[in-house]
């Protein structure tokens, strides 16, 4: 870990505990069963989402004060750019460009990166460094955690998906909402992918190996929904099977919104239903943001509850004979 890491993690560590002072329950001899198997008081959760709050504000500056981390938001940007910059073609049946189809799909990958790939890498990442063990003593310091990076996570994404919309009009005459109920669409889809991915993503990072497997663990099917969720070109000219496969997974439900918001009613001829569906969008949105908090808090209670210094201690051996055999 770097100086500059380790001073912010202990700025961090130092909100969080002024934050939460006084909150954590006994767990002395005196405790009783009943103390520890309640839930923290309204109070203390209050104290817990304030320092989550304080830690995903610094964890934000930190952020924006490291050009190789914007530098590696800001290349996805590019990328949907330069690939919408060469597309001339128009949506089959219609008058729509092709680019805009495209970039629409391609603000919700970004979005479904963010959560799937991005969180998973900074949890596991950050579990190797021993953030987890250092946060088990510190009072309220798991949930706050969580509050900061889902924070960070929304924060970013949202950002992203500012910066590609309004490069993408200015530059290559990108999809933007042509009416207030379209900016509305934008911002409920958005929020909800991110509710549906982000647990998802967290839930993930709690179970991955480590951070050097994490990639290539989440690349494949990550890149896979891209092609098949209608993303990058109509879902209609794909197979059968394969648009009955991309429907169980939310990036095909957050594409199909965001294009509902972003392009004229003309594009829903290459919907396969003919239609938006906003109503499936919301359903399918909303379960697997269900599934996601049901599945993100145990596993990453698991995974905090497994940390200790013998464990740490082992991966960083392992970790540096890796690093003298390569």
């Amino acid at each position: 870990m770097t100086t500059s890491q380790t001073t912010t993690d202990t700025t961090i560590r130092t909100a969080t505990t002024q934050a939460t002072e006084g909150t954590a329950a006994p767990t002395g001899p005196g405790a009783t069963d009943a103390s520890r198997s309640h839930p923290a008081p309204r109070p203390a959760r209050r104290r817990y989402w304030r320092a989550g709050l304080q830690r995903g504000g610094i964890e934000l500056r930190h952020l924006l004060r490291n050009p190789k981390e914007m530098t590696g938001h800001l290349a996805n940007v590019v990328v949907a750019l330069v690939l919408g910059g060469t597309l001339s073609k128009n949506v089959p049946g219609t008058h729509i460009p092709m680019a805009q189809l495209t970039l629409a799909g391609f603000a919700a990958y970004l979005l479904f990166q963010i959560g799937l790939i991005n969180l998973p890498q900074i949890l596991v990442t950050e579990r190797e460094e021993g953030a987890l063990l250092r946060l088990r003593a510190t009072p309220g310091g798991i949930p706050a955690y969580l509050v900061a990076k889902s924070l960070l996570v929304v924060v970013v994404a949202l950002g992203t998906l500012v910066v590609l919309l309004g490069a993408g009009a200015l530059l290559v005459d990108g999809p933007l909402p042509h009416d207030p109920a379209g900016w509305l669409t934008l911002l409920w889809v958005a929020g909800l992918g991110l509710l549906a991915v982000v647990p998802l993503g967290a839930a993930i990072g709690a179970v991955l190996p480590n951070p050097r497997e994490a990639l290539a663990l989440l690349m494949l099917p990550v890149m896979a929904l891209l092609f098949t969720s209608g993303a990058m070109f109509p879902l209609s000219s794909l197979p059968v099977l394969v648009q009955e496969i991309a429907a169980v997974f939310p990036l095909k439900w957050m594409a199909q919104g965001l294009r509902s918001a972003l392009l004229p009613d003309a594009a829903r001829v290459a919907e396969p239903a003919g239609s938006w569906e906003l109503p499936m969008v919301a359903l399918v949105l909303t379960a697997w943001a269900v599934l996601g908090f049901l599945l993100a808090i145990p596993l990453l209670r698991r995974a905090a509850r497994r940390e200790s210094g013998s464990r740490l201690t082992e991966r960083h051996r392992k970790a540096g004979l890796s690093g003298s055999a390569g």
